[in-house]
């Protein structure tokens, strides 16, 4: 089993990740860090890792041209041995058990080609991180499972943190270097080719999340976008994949009516607001959302309050999440489309994103 690290100036990251893995519980694996062109110390760092950690296979592929993280993870892959690649984030800290969750999982059915685990953020230290937090827990997870158990696929893995099968990277090509999300990407050309992707959420994984405004709406536009290109290069499976797999793209296509009819009712009501002065407020839907959120964040809470650390006060943030999260969400998406319209060609690039560091 390899595992891929791919970075981009990963300098203040890349020490506790790699500690993280040496630290797995898992017999043998090779770890393969991926430098992609970093403007600061992320090679000389990676040499220094080799050395400190020389019971370990480490090798280091350095990239003379940042060309993305899709691109970095295509080069790893040629550098590995492994049978089963795992592939995960320079600032991704793994629980000791994540890697054998995750192999266990893979290895149950022949035909899974990839599994993905759970996101955890600990970086927690303003309100969007901790709005973030939640999130993590009271939507992706529950999302992620509910899919999981209803359709019997899930929208896409988590970069994080995901296992392939060698044979599923390799019949699907490897990652898309010409899209901005590498990882819906693959998730639908693995169903293109008959694999199957799973979720295993007792395979941990703690991540940093953007703690500004800026660097959250940069990546859930870039996440917004990831479900356009699926939607564009996946239109056919409307009629040719399996039932789950068409109401995960049906999913997707009410989400983006559901922000543009939101825009347009948001307009509207300002016209009347300004030129009719006709003021008329409805609290019912409020109260509607912020009850069916205060049980789903609830349900997620408990089921994640131990593995995620999670204090009982984070859930006192359920009001203003609500909030948060559909605000955030109609912002990414709209400028998603947007951005789409007028660069709909336009390849994925690497930066270094707003961790909170």
């Amino acid at each position: 089993m390899s595992i891929l690290v791919p970075s981009h100036n990963e300098a203040e990251t890349l020490h506790a990740a790699v500690r993280s893995l040496a630290e797995l519980n898992y017999e043998r694996y090779e770890l393969v860090l991926i430098d992609d062109c970093s403007s600061d110390n992320t090679l000389s760092i990676m040499a220094e890792l080799k050395a400190q950690w020389a019971n370990i296979a480490i090798t280091i592929v350095a990239l003379p041209v940042n060309q993305g993280k899709a691109n970095a993870l295509n080069e790893g892959l040629k550098a590995a041995k492994g049978d089963y690649i795992v592939g995960i984030d320079a600032d991704s800290l793994l629980a000791p058990d994540a890697v054998t969750q995750l192999m266990t999982t893979l290895t149950s059915q022949p035909d899974y080609g990839a599994v993905t685990g759970k996101p955890v953020v600990r970086n927690r230290s303003n309100l969007l991180s901790r709005l973030q937090l939640l999130e993590y827990i009271g939507v992706i997870d529950l999302i992620k499972k509910a899919q999981a158990y209803l359709t019997g696929s899930i929208t896409t893995v988590s970069g994080v943190i995901v296992a392939f099968r060698r044979a599923a990277l390799e019949d699907v090509g490897g990652w898309n270097p010409a899209v901005m999300t590498e990882d819906i990407d693959i998730t639908w050309r693995m169903y293109r080719h008959h694999w199957r992707v799973a979720y295993e959420p007792r395979a941990m994984c703690w991540i940093l999340v953007p703690e500004r405004l800026r660097g959250l709406l940069k990546q859930r536009q870039r996440w917004s976008r990831g479900g356009l290109e699926v939607l564009v290069t996946n239109w056919r499976g409307f009629y040719r994949n399996p039932w789950g797999q068409r109401f995960l793209l049906l999913e997707t296509v009410v989400s983006n009516l559901w922000a543009i009819s939101t825009a347009l009712s948001v307009l509207i009501y300002s016209i009347k607001l300004v030129f009719l002065h006709d003021l008329s407020l409805d609290g019912n839907l409020l109260i509607i959302l912020l009850c069916l959120s205060g049980i789903q964040f609830t349900v997620g809470f408990l089921a994640s309050q131990m593995t995620a650390r999670l204090a009982g006060p984070e859930l006192l943030l359920v009001p203003i999440y609500v909030l948060y999260y559909w605000m955030i969400n109609l912002v990414s998406c709209l400028s998603a489309i947007a951005s789409y319209f007028v660069s709909p060609q336009r390849k994925g690039t690497w930066r270094s994103p707003d961790r909170g560091l």
